[in-house]
């Protein structure tokens, strides 16, 4: 018996502990995670390039539309801020007969702070008022959302 493809995003805002995660589920389930900020880092791109960030989103999801149609599981790790951008990716996995999980992690602004202070990746760094100004522009998974993905899971870390 051969295993169905599988899709998880990770979704949330920066410090929400997404990178954690996605790497203890790859371990878990031989997955490959797709993290646009290793490659910039690897690449020596500064993380707010967007114009970059994009180029490589677009390149992983061509790869992890691979990884599905041989029948793999992909970790998409881009925050995923918007509604239309987490439909558009299940949509196209589900094209593809995999399954979809979302996996929302929040925490309060304060945690996010010291968590994002605590990497030091950014430069400049993320400043709390960034992290106020994005929550209200990040489109949290509502109840409706949540049911159409596979095992819905909900995590607070």
């Amino acid at each position: 018996m051969t295993k169905q493809a599988r899709l998880i995003i990770v979704c949330g805002l920066p410090g929400a502990g997404k990178t954690t995660h996605a790497k203890k589920l790859a371990g878990e389930l031989s997955a490959i995670r797709f993290c646009p900020d290793e490659w910039m880092e690897k690449l020596g791109i500064n993380l707010y390039d967007e114009t970059t960030r994009s180029k490589i989103e677009t390149l992983q999801w061509e790869i992890a539309q691979a990884v599905l149609q041989a029948g793999g599981t992909a970790i998409i790790e881009w925050g995923t801020w918007g509604r239309s951008e987490r439909d558009t990716l299940r949509l196209r996995a589900r094209e593809l007969g995999a399954s979809v999980e979302l996996h929302y992690l929040t925490a309060p602004i304060e945690e996010l702070y010291k968590r994002v202070q605590l990497r030091g990746k950014e430069d400049p760094p993320i400043r709390k008022e960034d992290l106020i100004a994005w929550g209200k522009i990040f489109q949290p998974p509502d109840a409706t959302e949540i049911k159409l993905y596979d095992n819905p899971n909900s995590l607070t870390l």
